[in-house]
């Protein structure tokens, strides 16, 4: 209930709520830290502090393990610069050690992903004497892996088992993303079996860290071979397996074949899915499936949210389709959803453009022009109206130059 209401910023009603669970002696850490992590969701980190500090009005103290709650809570939601200086700043009360700055190191690498950053961090450490372990490398070699530093996450790989430092299954994943992105299908899938061996069974972010990159590099064959076996082993694939099929897909066909086949292993999609695969129809001017799959949307139980409305109607108005999309439009803001500037821009231009169509209309007989005529007016009308606006205010900037004619001992102002 304390995290349903902090989700939708009745703070003041959490608040109360946990007043009246003191009164029960029902109050425990954990519900102080719900606030703390419902405080860093909106980004309101003064408030998160205060609600860290409030844990002593409620007789509890504070130690090590609640700092690192706070930190952790700061860092989850990209807070990771105040969560740092937080760290700095309390090192005499919550003394600098290796999970701390683990906790710093990976919002820097994997929540912010700042490789630079995170680098700083990692450098910091050594320079306090701070011993990196398992998960810092962790931290740093996903960092890495990110970033197709092939080579430094095979470095640090080595160094971390040259030091005594057994890789746990985050530093494998790591790796077989940094080879399969290297396009070494081979020594990506040696790795695994090193893996299995060390008691660290492949799961489904393993495989998925060997198939994603093998879909963006288009090596379709062997992606689907790694597919196969997740499946042989028992394991379902998620909705991220099929984004990366998805992304590479080039026909209509293939699509709904793929779909079919997610619903049948029990993986149902995503608004995240019906976004990526509209868009992808709209490029391909395959308007029919774009609605195909709006209605399958609503039959998979998917409430069309306000960015479905958006990349429909930016397709649907690329396309042409100009009522369609007005229609759409209209429906959106039925449901109270916010549409974005350029997309209520190029509907208030169409519906000026087909207002003054009607007005020079016969009485009986109305002949419009195509609407993808239209459509490619109205886009350069607004691109001119910024251009235009842009040399406005760049005129303005300047100072006014006029030239200087002279004649026969007298100046003139030129016009």
């Amino acid at each position: 209930m304390i995290a349903m209401l902090g989700k939708f910023r009745k703070f003041d009603t959490a608040w109360t709520l946990i007043n009246d669970m003191r009164a029960a002696n029902l109050v425990t850490p954990h519900t102080i830290l719900i606030m703390i992590r419902r405080y860093a969701a909106v980004h309101d980190v003064a408030r998160a502090i205060n609600a860290f500090y409030g844990l002593r009005r409620f007789k509890f103290e504070i130690g090590m393990d609640e700092f690192q709650g706070l930190l952790s809570a700061l860092c989850r939601y990209k807070n990771v610069k105040d969560a740092e200086h937080l760290l700095f700043c309390n090192k005499t009360v919550f003394p600098l050690n290796t999970k701390s700055f683990n906790i710093i190191l990976n919002g820097w690498c994997n929540v912010v992903v700042n490789l630079r950053e995170g680098k700083r961090i990692w450098r910091e450490m050594e320079v306090r004497g701070v011993k990196h372990d398992v998960y810092s490398y962790s931290s740093i070699i996903s960092c890495h892996s990110k970033a197709n530093n092939l080579n430094v996450v095979l470095k640090l790989y080595e160094k971390m088992k040259g030091l005594g430092i057994k890789p746990d299954r985050k530093v494998y994943n790591a790796v077989i993303h940094a080879l399969a992105k290297g396009r070494l299908v081979k020594e990506a899938r040696g790795l695994m079996k090193i893996m299995e061996e060390e008691g660290f069974t492949p799961d489904g972010i393993t495989f998925n860290s060997l198939i994603l990159p093998l879909c963006k590099s288009r090596m379709l064959g062997e992606a689907k071979q790694v597919f196969d076996e997740m499946m042989e082993r028992g394991l379902l694939p998620t909705v991220r397996t099929y984004h990366g099929f998805f992304r590479v897909l080039r026909t209509g066909e293939e699509v709904f074949e793929l779909l079919e086949r997610m619903h049948t292993t029990g993986c149902h999609p995503s608004h995240d899915t019906y976004i990526m695969l509209i868009r992808k129809f709209c490029r391909w001017r395959q308007i029919d499936n774009v609605f195909k799959l709006w209605n399958e949307m609503s039959k998979d139980g998917l409430d069309p949210d306000q960015s479905s409305y958006i990349v429909l109607i930016h397709g649907l108005f690329l396309n042409g389709r100009l009522g369609e999309a007005h229609k759409y439009y209209l429906e959106m803001k039925e449901k109270h959803m916010l549409s974005e500037p350029n997309i209520d821009a190029m509907i208030q231009a169409w519906l000026a453009g087909k207002t003054d169509a009607d007005a020079n209309a016969d009485e009986h007989v109305f002949v419009s022009r195509d609407d993808q005529s239209i459509c490619s007016e109205l886009e350069d009308k607004v691109r001119m109206e910024s251009k235009k606006n842009q040399m406005d205010n760049n005129f303005r900037r300047k100072p006014e130059l006029r030239r200087v004619t002279r004649e026969k001992g007298f100046s003139f102002w030129d016009n």
